[in-house]
């Protein structure tokens, strides 16, 4: 799945879903290392664990984040699946 962020640096997530674990995650933009670490720590983590952990995270005066846009993203996913 391709997401476009909105808010944040990031400009774009993109990501798989196999067996209900998110798979194959990058972001374009953003901060390179920061957001390499969010990927590897939710690789292979079940969507609902996901959301759980990183739903309303902000990023300073952001209302949002790249975690939280993952959430969103993860959500989006859900709803067309």
């Amino acid at each position: 799945m391709e997401f476009n962020t909105t808010g944040i640096c990031a400009k774009q997530i993109m990501f798989d879903v196999v067996d209900n674990k998110l798979t194959n995650i990058s972001f374009a933009g953003g901060c390179n290392g920061n957001l390499k670490a969010i990927a590897s720590l939710v690789e292979g983590m079940e969507i609902d664990d996901v959301v759980k952990k990183l739903k309303g995270i902000v990023c300073g005066s952001k209302e949002s984040s790249c975690a939280d846009q993952l959430v969103l993203a993860v959500e989006e996913w859900k709803k067309s699946n």
